[in-house]
This record gives C-alpha cells, sequence and structure tokens, in this order.
C-alpha cells in the first residue's frame, strides 16, 4: 500500500526527487566526498520554490540532476512520473554566469532553442517576438549581448529559456552578480513571466530577501552532506511588489528562513522578541 502512495504522489508531483544521494572522488587515491544525502522532495505544478543552504551544501549540485545535468550516484529524479536521464528542453535551465552567445544578436539568441528543435521559422519568429516583449527587450533585438547591461543580459536568458517552451525553469542564483536595483527588477521581472505563464520554477539562491520576495515553499538544506532539513511555505499575499518588500509581515517571513537556516547550520538562534507576529509555518521534513 505504501508503494502504490508512493507512486500515485510521484505522479502527481511535478518535479519529484526519490532518495537521491550524490558523491564526488576526490584527490590521490581517490577518496570519495559525500554532497547530498537521502533527498526526498515533491514539487506541484505551477509552484515557485526557492532552495536556500549554506556554501557547499549541494544547492547547485541537487538543481544541475533536476535539469538532468547531472546523475546521482543513487536515486533519482522524476519529471511528471518519468525518471530524468539527461537534457530535455521541458526542463529549461537559467545559469549564474551569462550564457548568451556573444557573436548571436537578442534575437537569434533566443530563437537558438527552438531553431535547434527544428520549429519552423514562422513559430520561431513568433515566439522570439513574444518573449522579447515579455522581457522588455524589443527595441534591443538587433543588439549584441556586448552592448547590454549585465541585467539586459539575463533578460535575454530568460527569454532564450522560455522561448524553448520549458515545462519547469531551473534557475541557479541568476541574479547574484546584480546590484541591488537591478537584483529587484529582475525579480519583478521573473514573477510576472511565472504569473503569466503558470510554469513550475525551482530558484536556488543565497539571499533570503529574494527567497521571500518569489516562493510560495523554500527548501532549506543542511550543511553537507546537504539534506532536507525543513520546508517553509509562505503566507506572503500575492502579488508581490515593492510594498511587499518593506512591510511587517515581509520581515517576520524573513526572519523565520534565517532562524531555519542557522538551525540547519547547526548554530544555536536566540528566541524572537515577544512583540513580533507570529512566524510563517515552517513544516520538518
Amino acid at each position: 500500500m505504501n508503494a502504490r502512495a508512493d507512486s500515485v504522489r510521484a505522479v502527481s508531483a511535478k518535479l519529484a526527487v526519490r532518495g537521491l544521494t550524490h558523491r564526488y572522488s576526490m584527490g590521490t587515491p581517490p577518496t570519495e566526498l559525500t554532497v547530498l544525502s537521502r533527498i526526498d522532495l515533491e514539487i506541484a505544478r505551477g509552484e515557485f520554490v526557492c532552495i536556500i543552504g549554506e556554501s557547499g551544501c549541494g544547492k547547485s549540485t541537487l538543481l544541475r540532476m533536476m535539469a538532468g545535468l547531472l546523475m546521482p550516484s543513487e536515486g533519482e529524479v522524476l519529471h511528471d512520473g518519468t525518471r530524468v536521464r539527461g537534457v530535455r528542453h521541458e526542463l529549461g535551465f537559467v545559469f549564474q554566469q551569462d550564457a548568451v552567445f556573444p557573436w548571436l544578436t537578442v534575437e537569434k539568441n533566443v530563437a537558438y532553442g527552438p531553431k535547434s528543435r527544428g520549429v519552423p521559422k514562422a513559430e520561431r519568429e513568433r515566439l522570439v517576438a513574444h518573449w522579447c516583449e515579455a522581457v522588455g527587450l524589443t527595441a534591443f533585438r538587433k543588439a549584441f549581448p556586448k552592448q547590454l547591461s549585465g541585467g539586459m543580459r539575463k533578460r535575454v536568458d530568460l527569454a532564450r529559456a522560455y522561448a524553448n517552451s520549458p515545462d519547469v525553469l531551473l534557475m541557479d542564483e541568476p541574479f547574484a552578480a546584480l546590484d541591488v536595483q537591478t537584483k529587484a527588477e529582475m525579480q519583478d521581472a521573473v514573477l510576472d513571466l511565472w504569473k503569466s505563464t503558470g510554469k513550475t520554477v525551482v530558484f536556488v539562491t543565497h539571499d533570503l530577501d529574494e527567497a521571500v520576495f518569489l516562493s510560495d515553499v523554500v527548501v532549506v538544506l543542511s550543511s553537507r552532506p546537504g539534506r532536507v532539513h525543513a520546508i517553509v511555505r509562505s503566507t506572503l499575499a500575492r502579488p508581490r511588489n515593492g510594498e511587499t518588500r518593506v512591510g511587517d509581515a515581509f520581515a517576520v517571513a524573513k526572519r523565520t528562513l534565517w532562524t531555519t537556516l542557522q538551525q540547519a547550520r547547526g548554530r544555536a538562534v536566540a528566541p524572537a522578541k515577544a512583540r513580533q507576529a507570529p512566524p510563517t509555518t515552517t513544516e520538518r521534513a
């Protein structure tokens, strides 16, 4: 009965991780380093999920396994109940570093994925027009990446990812190198795209403000080897905007994440002041 229930849950989840452990071989003679241990996760259709944890806990490694860029030592990743065994266009990926092709214009960067998949020219042109407009780059379609700011290049990354018709978008600290104002603008853009498309998004970040602002759910990983320490569900209302960032509920949600992250690192945390509002619900995984 339990095996059947697990099977039903795996199929109903948009993205599921089952018993995932990963090890790297290091040094001479080689020794094994366990980066992730016994990860179990279920991500529902249309959710915006952030993953946080201290440096080296395996966040990016986990994301790459969700995308099929790496294969786990043990366990599996399931997309709509089907095991992920390699890269597929349904699982889009946005890297931390610029991933645009410097020798291609904005519109040719956006068209690259659909063209590689054999999408007819008329449909490619429609996709390019739609996604360039969606990320505010219509006026820059003929520009080369070197002519764009860092924030605009990230918009190209987003447009290119969405133009390839992903079912799930996986994002690995895509805005880490941006200044505060540009990062906030890109976060707004990501939420607008998420709202308009209904796609499932999994987003790795070190920035607690970013995790609070973007997410429905935050997965908190423990120190290496990374395990699911806690799952924190947001109580912040949507839509979110600049006012959200300065509200009392945002501050409470950020403290909850900060406290949970310190606990995941094995550090003692002083209790919150009695005058604070009740924290966001935290579910121990």
